[in-house]
C-alpha cells in the first residue's frame, strides 16, 4: 500500500496539467512568431539597403564619355576636377548655359525639385499633410505669383539665359526616365519639366530666407505692449551698438571705446540723418542712464496700432512653419572682408566670404566653373539657378552678406466682406486668389489668398498657429512691387572692373545685401544693395521708434516717392572704394553711421563677428590666404569670456555658494575666451547664459518670453548683464551677483542632464553637447536613408557669436578666399561634396577639409584645370 501511494504521488508530480501545456505551445508558437518577424525584418532591412544601393548606383551621373544632346550647337567639354567639381567649356554661352543645367541635375535633380516646391507651395503634394502648413504660407506670400511676374518682366537676353538652363536640365530628366535619384522612387513620384520660372522662384526662397522679418515685428509688439515701459523695450531691441564697425574704410583705433553721440535736439525726432546714428551710449560698460539713451531707442510710433489682449497671435513655430532658420540665436548672416594689396604678402588683395545658412544634406551651394567666349566665372551656384552667385571671374571677385535692410510693413486694414477701405472716402474690393494644394494621401486643401493694394493678408498664416487675431494685417514687401523685377547676376558675372561691377549691382533689388570686392588692378571696394524703401516723414517715423502694423488707410505711412523717391538711390547707399584703412568688413551688423542719409533698418545683427574680424585683420601687414581661413574657422568670443568673468564674480560675492559652484568659478575666471569642444568654461557659460534668459525675461513676460526675437539679443543681453540694471533683477534676488550665480547653478543642473556631463565640472567637455548634425531631409520617415546620408553628431566648436558663427544644422555654407597674386590657389569649399548621391566620391569628400577648417583650391586657368582633371564628359550636339 505504500508502495502504491509512493507510485501515485510520483505519477501525480510528473503529470503536466492541460492548462500549462496549453501556455507551453503558446509560448513556443509566439516564439516562432517573433523569431519570423525579426527574420523578416532584418530581410526587409536587407532587402531595403540592397535596393537603395542599386537605385543610388543606377542614379550615379556619367562624367566620361559621350553624351548626344539635342540642341546643342556645338560640342560641350566637361572636365571634373579631384573634388568632382565641373569646369564647362562651351563655344557660345547659350550651350554654355544648357550644359549648366543638365552638370547640375546630374548631380542635384532632387534637391533642385525640392527647392521649387519649396518656393511654390506643392511640398504636400510630396509630402503628405505634414508639409501643407508650410504650403499654405507660401501659397499666402505668393512666391510662385512673383516668380511668373519677374520671369515674364526680365530682359529678353536674361529670359533666353534662363530657358537655356532649363532646357537643360529638362534634355537631363528625358534622358534618365528610369534611373533619377532614389528619392524620386521613394516618394513615387517623377519630376516636372523645368521652367525659367522655376529658376526665378528657387531666387524667391533665398530672398524669403534672408529679408523676413516680419515675424519679428508682430512678436515685438506684444512684448512691447506686455512691458509698457520704453526704457526696458530698448533694452531689449537695440539699434547698433558701441561695438560696430561700419565698413568706411576709416582708419579706427580699435584701443579706444566708441563714444557717444550727443544728445538728441528736439526737432531731431524727425530728422532721418539722426536716425541712422542711434546706437546705446553706454561703450565700455560705463552706467548707462535713461536720459542718456539715444531717442531713435525710446519714441514712440504713434502711428502704431493697439493690440489688444483678446486677439495676441502665438508666434511659436512660425519661422519653422515658413521654412526659416529656427535655432536659438541664429539668423542667416555672413561674414565677408577685403584687404588692399599693401596688407598682403603678396601685393595683391585678397577676399574672404563664407555664407551662414541652414544646413542640409544635399548643400544649399553647387560649385562650378562655367567658360565659354565672353564668359568666364567660377564660385558657388544655387542649384535650380544660371550663372554664378558669388565667386569671381578673370578680373574681378566678390561675396555677400545679408544687409539686414527693413524692406516689409504690416498694414492693419478695415474689411467689409470682400472689400477693404483704401482711404477715408474709397473702399475698394479685395483681390481674391484661390489657391489649391494636392496633398499626398489626403484631400485637397483650398485657400484663398486675399491682398489689398499693399499686399497678402497674412492671417491664413497666423491662424495655422493658433491665433485669434482680429485684425486683417496685410504685408507690403518690395518683393511685390511690380516694377522690381531684376537680376543682375549675368551682369556682374562679366563685369571687368569696379565701373561694370557696381553699374550691375545698381540694378539689385533683392535679397538686401553687402557686397565686398576686389580686382585684378588691385582696387577693393564694398556697397550696400537692395531696393529699401524710403519712408514718408510720418511714416518714416516708425523708425524712430516700433516698428508695429500701421493704419492702412493713412496715406502718411505709405513709401514714397518722399523727395521724388520710392527707394533709397543707390549712391546713397552705404558704400567704400579703395579706402585709407585698405581693409573693409562685414558680418550683418550697422553699416550705417551718424553721417549715412538713410537709417535702413533698426534689426541689425550683434556687432562680435565684425568687431572680431576687424580686431584680427585691420592694421596687419603681410597677409596671406591661409590668415583668411584662420579668421573663418576662429572661435574666440569676448562676449561670452566678459560674461564668464562677471559670473566668476558673482560666485565669489554670493552666499550660499558651494563648492562645486566655486570650482566652477575658478573655471570661468581662467577661461581664454575660446569655445573648444573640449572647453569646461565653454560649457558652463553657454549653459549659464541660456538658463539666465527666462529667468530676466519670464518675469516681466510670461510665456511671451518664448517669442522674443532680436538679432542684437546677445548684445542686449550683455548690456543688461553687464550694466546690472535694478530695472531687470527679477523679485527673489538680493542682487545681480545673487541671480547670476543662480544663473550658473541652473546651467550646472541643465548639463548634468545630459549623459555626457559627468559631476566633477572639469571634466565637462563643451563638445559632448554642442554638436552639430546634417540630416537628409527624408531622415525623419528613413532612418536607414539619414544613417547613410547624414554626418551624425559631431562635437562643434564656436558659438553664435564667433566668426565661426555655428548651431546644430547651421553655420558657414561655403568658404571663399580670392587671392589675387595666384588665381588658380584661390580657395573654396561647400560642406559636404557636389553629389547628393551617397554612392558617389563626390558625396562627402569635403566634408573633413569643413570640418576640420581647412580648405583646397579651386582650379580656373585652362592649365590648372588639366592638370587636376579626373573625369571628361562631351555633349556632342
Amino acid at each position: 500500500m505504500a508502495t502504491r501511494d509512493a507510485l501515485d504521488s510520483t505519477d501525480h508530480s510528473s503529470s503536466t496539467p492541460p492548462t500549462r501545456l496549453r501556455k507551453r505551445r503558446w509560448l513556443r508558437v509566439l516564439t516562432w512568431i517573433l523569431a519570423c518577424l525579426v527574420i523578416l525584418l532584418v530581410v526587409a532591412i536587407a532587402g531595403g539597403l540592397l535596393w537603395l544601393r542599386s537605385a543610388g548606383r543606377a542614379a550615379l551621373p556619367m562624367l566620361d564619355g559621350d553624351v548626344q544632346l539635342a540642341g546643342l550647337s556645338a560640342p560641350v567639354t566637361i572636365r571634373r576636377d579631384t573634388h568632382g567639381v565641373p569646369h564647362i567649356d562651351a563655344a557660345n554661352q547659350d550651350d554654355l548655359f544648357v550644359a549648366q543645367g543638365y552638370v547640375t541635375a546630374q548631380d542635384r535633380l532632387w534637391q533642385m525639385d525640392l527647392y521649387r516646391r519649396n518656393a511654390k507651395g506643392e511640398l504636400a503634394e510630396v509630402f503628405g499633410a505634414r508639409a501643407a502648413n508650410h504650403d499654405v504660407a507660401q501659397r499666402v506670400l505668393g512666391f510662385g505669383k512673383m516668380a511668373r511676374r519677374i520671369y515674364a518682366n526680365l530682359p529678353a537676353d536674361d529670359r533666353r539665359r534662363i530657358d537655356d538652363y532649363a532646357r537643360g536640365v529638362n534634355l537631363f530628366i528625358a534622358q534618365h526616365p528610369n534611373d533619377l535619384p532614389a528619392e524620386f522612387r521613394l516618394l513615387r513620384y517623377k519630376p516636372k519639366p523645368w521652367t525659367g520660372e522655376d529658376s526665378v522662384g528657387v531666387g524667391m526662397m533665398m530672398v524669403d530666407m534672408l529679408d523676413t522679418h516680419w515675424d519679428v515685428k508682430l512678436a515685438r509688439e506684444k512684448i512691447a505692449a506686455k512691458l509698457n515701459n520704453p526704457k526696458l523695450e530698448a533694452d531689449l531691441y537695440p539699434v547698433g551698438s558701441w561695438r560696430d564697425r561700419p565698413p568706411t574704410g576709416e582708419v579706427i583705433d580699435l584701443t579706444q571705446p566708441r563714444p557717444a553721440p550727443p544728445p538728441a535736439s528736439d526737432d531731431e525726432e524727425d530728422d532721418r540723418t539722426q536716425a541712422s546714428a542711434s546706437q546705446p551710449p553706454c561703450g565700455n560698460h560705463t552706467p548707462c542712464h535713461p536720459e542718456q539713451r539715444s531717442a531713435s531707442s525710446t519714441a514712440v510710433d504713434g502711428s502704431a496700432v493697439a493690440l489688444h489682449a483678446d486677439t495676441e497671435p502665438s508666434l511659436t513655430g512660425l519661422r519653422a512653419i515658413l521654412g526659416l532658420p529656427d535655432c536659438d540665436n541664429c539668423a542667416a548672416g555672413s561674414n565677408n572682408w577685403v584687404v588692399a594689396g599693401k596688407h598682403t604678402a603678396s601685393g595683391k588683395p585678397l577676399l574672404a566670404n563664407d555664407m551662414h545658412l541652414s544646413l542640409t544634406e544635399p548643400n544649399i551651394w553647387y560649385m562650378a566653373d562655367l567658360r565659354a567666349p565672353g564668359y568666364h566665372a567660377a564660385g558657388v551656384t544655387l542649384p535650380g539657378m544660371a550663372y554664378v552667385i558669388a565667386g569671381h571671374n578673370e578680373h574681378v571677385s566678390w561675396g555677400f552678406t545679408a544687409l539686414y535692410a527693413d524692406v516689409q510693413d504690416l498694414y492693419v486694414e478695415k474689411l467689409e466682406g470682400n472689400n477693404y477701405q483704401a482711404n477715408d472716402t474709397t473702399w475698394k474690393p479685395l483681390a481674391i486668389d484661390h489657391e489649391v494644394i494636392h496633398v499626398s494621401g489626403k484631400a485637397d486643401v483650398n485657400v484663398d489668398v486675399r491682398s489689398t493694394e499693399h499686399g497678402p493678408l497674412i492671417n491664413p498664416i497666423l491662424s495655422m498657429l493658433g491665433s485669434h487675431e482680429g485684425r486683417a494685417i496685410a504685408l507690403k514687401w518690395t518683393l511685390y512691387d511690380p516694377q522690381l523685377n531684376s537680376l543682375p547676376l549675368y551682369a556682374m558675372n562679366i563685369a571687368s572692373n569696379w565701373d561694370e561691377f557696381s553699374t550691375a549691382l545698381s540694378a539689385w533689388c533683392w535679397p538686401t545685401q553687402n557686397v565686398v570686392y576686389s580686382d585684378d588692378q588691385g582696387h577693393i571696394a564694398y556697397h550696400a544693395v537692395g531696393s529699401v524703401p524710403v519712408r514718408g516723414p510720418e511714416g518714416h517715423a516708425y523708425l524712430l521708434g516700433k516698428p508695429f502694423p500701421r493704419d492702412g488707410m493713412n496715406p502718411r505711412l505709405e513709401w514714397g516717392p518722399f523727395n521724388d523717391k520710392t527707394y533709397v538711390p543707390f549712391d546713397l547707399m552705404p558704400s567704400a572704394f579703395d579706402p585709407p584703412s585698405g581693409f573693409l568688413a562685414t558680418a550683418n551688423s550697422r553699416v550705417t553711421t551718424d553721417k549715412s542719409p538713410y537709417p535702413l533698418t533698426l534689426e541689425w545683427a550683434d556687432p562680435y563677428r565684425t568687431e572680431r574680424i576687424y580686431k584680427l585683420l585691420q592694421g596687419r601687414d603681410g597677409l596671406t590666404a591661409q590668415n583668411m581661413i584662420a579668421v573663418q574657422t576662429d572661435i574666440y568670443s569676448d562676449a561670452d569670456q566678459e560674461i564668464a568673468h562677471r559670473l566668476a564674480y558673482a560666485i565669489d560675492h554670493a552666499a550660499g555658494v558651494d563648492d562645486r559652484l566655486r570650482k566652477a568659478a575658478d573655471l570661468l575666471r581662467r577661461w581664454d575666451g575660446k569655445l573648444s569642444t573640449d572647453s569646461a568654461a565653454a560649457s558652463l557659460v553657454t549653459q549659464a547664459r541660456g538658463a539666465l534668459r527666462p529667468l530676466i525675461l519670464e518675469p516681466k513676460l510670461g510665456d511671451l518670453a518664448r517669442e522674443y526675437r532680436w538679432s542684437e539679443s546677445n548684445f542686449a543681453e550683455e548690456e543688461i548683464i553687464m550694466h546690472g540694471s535694478a530695472d531687470w533683477l527679477p523679485p527673489g534676488y538680493k542682487d545681480w551677483d545673487a541671480l547670476l550665480a543662480e544663473a550658473v547653478r541652473r546651467g550646472m543642473q541643465r548639463s548634468r542632464e545630459h549623459p555626457a556631463a559627468p559631476h566633477d565640472v572639469n571634466q565637462w567637455t563643451y563638445g559632448s553637447w554642442h554638436v552639430i548634425d546634417i540630416e537628409h531631409p527624408l531622415a525623419a520617415s528613413l532612418p536607414i536613408l539619414g544613417k547613410m546620408a547624414g554626418t551624425g553628431e559631431q562635437p562643434l566648436s564656436g558659438d553664435t557669436i564667433t566668426v565661426k558663427q555655428v548651431g546644430r544644422a547651421f553655420g558657414p555654407s561655403q568658404r571663399f578666399t580670392m587671392d589675387w597674386s595666384n588665381i588658380d590657389g584661390s580657395t573654396e569649399n561647400i560642406v559636404l561634396g557636389e553629389s547628393s548621391n551617397p554612392y558617389s566620391p563626390y558625396f562627402r569628400d569635403q566634408w573633413n577639409d569643413y570640418y576640420g577648417g581647412t580648405t583646397f583650391s579651386l582650379p580656373f586657368s585652362p592649365a590648372a584645370v588639366a592638370a587636376q582633371t579626373r573625369h571628361t564628359l562631351r555633349l556632342i550636339p
